[in-house]
């Protein structure tokens, strides 16, 4: 299925292949159960994964390991993807800046990422 989505203000745009998005993620690290978001169960491949991004409006943030990338637009603020520590060379979305699925409407698992060393 072809998935497109978005910050608020539109400044970071992207788009992925992959099967129908059936279930969530929610990790219980000390950022993510701040930012409140439900993530795609599974990572999405940079050679599927188109980005594009208004005058540098996108940034990142990393603490831990320093493995992990969290991106956020600059502009509003919003979280629309992350590269996880397990998988740093993909991404994991956040269902709510997807146009296509409801993230409210989806079941979602709950990963331990504060056990993490």
């Amino acid at each position: 299925m072809h998935y497109t989505g978005h910050c608020h203000c539109g400044a970071v745009t992207f788009a992925f292949e992959s099967e129908p998005i059936q279930a969530g993620l929610r990790c219980k690290c000390s950022l993510c159960e701040r930012k409140g978001a439900t993530m795609t169960a599974f990572t999405v491949a940079p050679a599927v994964f188109k980005l594009t991004v208004t005058d540098d409006a996108l940034a990142h943030y990393r603490f831990g390991d320093l493995t992990a990338t969290h991106f956020f637009c600059k502009r509003c603020g919003i979280y629309p993807f992350h590269q996880p520590a397990s998988q740093p060379d993909s991404y994991r979305i956040n269902i709510g800046c997807l146009d296509q699925v409801n993230a409210s409407d989806l079941p979602f698992e709950v990963y331990d990422g504060a056990a993490l060393p």
